[in-house]
C-alpha cells in the first residue's frame, strides 16, 4: 500500500510540473500577442466621431441580429448583408485609405488591411455567426416539431385503422 502511495504522489508531482511548465509556456507564448493587442488599441484615437460612430453601428447591428432572433425572413437579410460587408472590405479599405484626410486624424487603413478587417470584418463576423447559430437552432425545434407532428398523425392513422 505504501507503495501505491508513493508512486501516486510521485505521478501527482510530475503532472503538477508539466502544468506549471505548460502554463509557463503559454504566458511567454501569449505575451508577445497580447503586447501587440495593446499597442494596436493605444494606437487608435477612439474620440474620432466616425469611429464611435462605427462601434455604435456594430453594436446596433448585434443588438438588431438578438432581437430579431424570431423573424427568419429579416435574419437571412442581416446575414446576407453583413456576409456582403465583409466581401466588400477589401474595396471599402482602398477607398478610405485614398479618402482618410476628409474624416480621419491619421491613416488607419494599411495594405493588408488590419484596421477594417478588426473593426469591420471581425465584428460582421460575429454578427453572422449569432445569425447562423440562432438560424440552427430553429431548424432543429422546426424538425422537432415535424416529427411530433408525424407521430401523432401516425397514432390517428393507427387508431383509425383499429376502429
Amino acid at each position: 500500500m505504501e507503495e501505491l502511495k508513493s508512486a501516486l504522489n510521485a505521478h501527482m508531482d510530475q503532472m503538477a510540473d508539466l502544468m506549471e511548465k505548460l502554463s509557463a509556456e503559454l504566458r511567454s507564448g501569449l505575451t508577445p500577442a497580447y503586447n501587440n493587442f495593446m499597442g494596436f488599441f493605444h494606437a487608435i484615437d477612439w474620440t474620432e466621431p466616425w469611429l464611435m460612430c462605427l462601434v455604435a453601428f456594430q453594436v446596433v447591428l448585434l443588438l438588431v441580429a438578438i432581437i430579431s432572433r424570431k423573424n427568419i425572413n429579416f435574419q437571412m437579410f442581416l446575414f446576407l448583408l453583413a456576409l456582403a460587408g465583409v466581401y466588400l472590405a477589401e474595396r471599402l479599405n482602398s477607398i478610405l485609405a485614398d479618402n482618410w484626410k476628409c474624416f480621419a486624424t491619421q491613416n488607419y487603413f494599411d495594405q493588408q488591411g488590419l484596421f477594417l478587417s478588426v473593426l469591420w470584418s471581425g465584428p460582421l463576423l460575429v454578427v453572422a455567426i449569432v445569425v447562423l447559430v440562432n438560424t440552427l437552432f430553429s431548424l432543429c425545434y422546426l424538425i422537432v416539431r415535424w416529427k411530433k407532428a408525424e407521430l401523432r398523425h401516425r397514432a390517428r392513422q393507427a387508431r383509425n385503422k383499429q376502429d
